[in-house]
């Protein structure tokens, strides 16, 4: 398999500075909403990078670092479209295209032969990307996804890196286990306890003991630090039948108490449940996705009444929410999905249970919700609990998000 990992350079600063070239030269950082975040920095670019503002930290002690720091409000709509835009240049040279966050993406490009080597196709990516929409791209060409991901961070900004089955020990191995994707702070620190510092430690430690301590997952970053990781990068257009709509998405910040992820579930819960309307369907199912912080993931359904309200969805993804996550003592979230199953037309043969009833009064509501967003789109309206996020935003999605289903 040969893998490219595409990662954009200091994204959100360099759009900002793309829509506004005064920006360009100076050192830039996007601070988040000051109502709700306190001004706390999002984003910054390789000059405020290199004086030392980190992500996280608030305005005051970035500029105490950097006093020529010019700090700017975030224009998610322009991430979007220009996250679109690049990932459709990506699909330029291969369907097999796996977003990861707004700016990055594993392509493969094992059957991309008439466009060269992968080395000459990620450098001929990076050079488009440059020149159609003036942001820069650091590439990793690899064996596997883990080590492109590896690769596209060992050399910043604008540059391609490439670790084969050849150098992989000695460009890898002697990173700390904190480099790879797989490996958050907590997994770290009980490496560190087992003697674990490095990947190539990791690679040669006892499978057994990695798996009594992390279970599964031990001998999974295992095989990833050995590159014997062989998970496929998904299609990016796979036609199949239709049997659920799910909205998905990785938050801003990781959401660390239910407030967060309910505020998620409720934006992603009113997105499937409109689309769910508007092409005519009922759900029986609902399942909720979750990926923590560490990037493992679970997931769990469970049957409703035939539904395509959003508060239905809601509840029960609330529900789900509950039996797989704990948020005092487990992994922050990093991203969330909520989907609709076991779909049936209005007015098909689902089965209905003997004490189903329909909420007239809900059903009225949306469909008057409804009419306002497909005359102003579906950013004209919104629920009172989405004021003061700052998890996410409907400027990450567009109309295109709700377009009919692929058949």
């Amino acid at each position: 398999m040969d893998v490219l990992h595409c990662d954009l350079n200091n994204f959100y600063a360099s759009v900002e500075q793309t829509i506004n070239p005064d920006l360009r030269g100076k050192p830039v950082a996007v601070y988040g909403n000051p109502k709700t975040r306190t001004g706390i920095i999002l984003a910054k670019n390789t000059l405020a990078k290199n004086m030392g503002v980190k992500t996280g930290e608030v305005i005051w002690q970035a500029k105490k670092k950097c006093p020529d720091l010019v700090c700017v409000p975030p224009h998610f709509e322009y991430y979007v479209h220009y996250s679109k835009r690049v990932r459709a240049i990506y699909e330029q040279y291969t369907d097999k295209v796996e977003g990861f966050g707004l700016d990055e993406c594993w392509l493969d490009v094992t059957d991309s032969k008439i466009f060269g080597t992968p080395l000459e196709i990620a450098e001929k990516i990076r050079n488009q990307v440059r020149e159609e929409t003036g942001l820069t791209i650091s590439v990793g060409v690899s064996f596997t996804k883990t080590f492109a991901k590896l690769g596209s961070d060992l050399k910043k900004p604008d540059a391609t890196t490439e670790i084969t089955k050849a150098n992989y020990k000695s460009k890898v191995w002697t990173l700390p286990v904190q480099e790879m994707i797989y490996i958050g702070k907590q997994m770290q620190t009980k490496l560190n306890r087992m003697g674990i510092f490095n990947l190539g430690q990791l690679a040669k430690a006892s499978t057994e003991a990695l798996i009594k301590t992390f279970g599964v997952v031990g001998e999974r970053i295992q095989k990833c630090a050995r590159g014997e990781d062989a998970e496929p990068v998904r299609n990016c257009d796979v036609q199949r039948e239709i049997k659920s709509v799910s909205h998905g998405i990785t938050t801003l910040r990781d959401m660390e108490t239910f407030k967060d992820a309910h505020q998620v579930i409720e934006f992603l819960s009113d997105m499937v449940a409109t689309r769910l309307r508007r092409y005519g369907f009922l759900s029986n199912i609902v399942h909720l996705d979750i990926r923590r912080n560490n990037l493992t993931h679970e997931s769990r359904q469970c049957h409703i009444s035939p539904t395509n309200n959003s508060a239905d969805i809601y509840r029960t993804a609330c529900s789900l929410l509950t039996e797989m996550w704990r948020a005092t003592d487990d992994m922050p979230l990093r991203s969330l999905s909520v989907g609709a199953g076991g779909l049936c037309t209005v007015g098909g043969t689902m089965q209905l249970g003997l004490f189903d009833q329909t909420d007239e009064r809900a059903l009225q509501l949306e469909l008057s919700v409804d009419q306002i967003r497909k005359k102003f789109g579906f950013s004209a309206i919104k629920k009172a609990s989405m004021l003061d996020c700052d998890l996410v935003t409907d400027k990450m999605f567009s109309e295109e998000d709700l377009l009919p289903f692929k058949r």
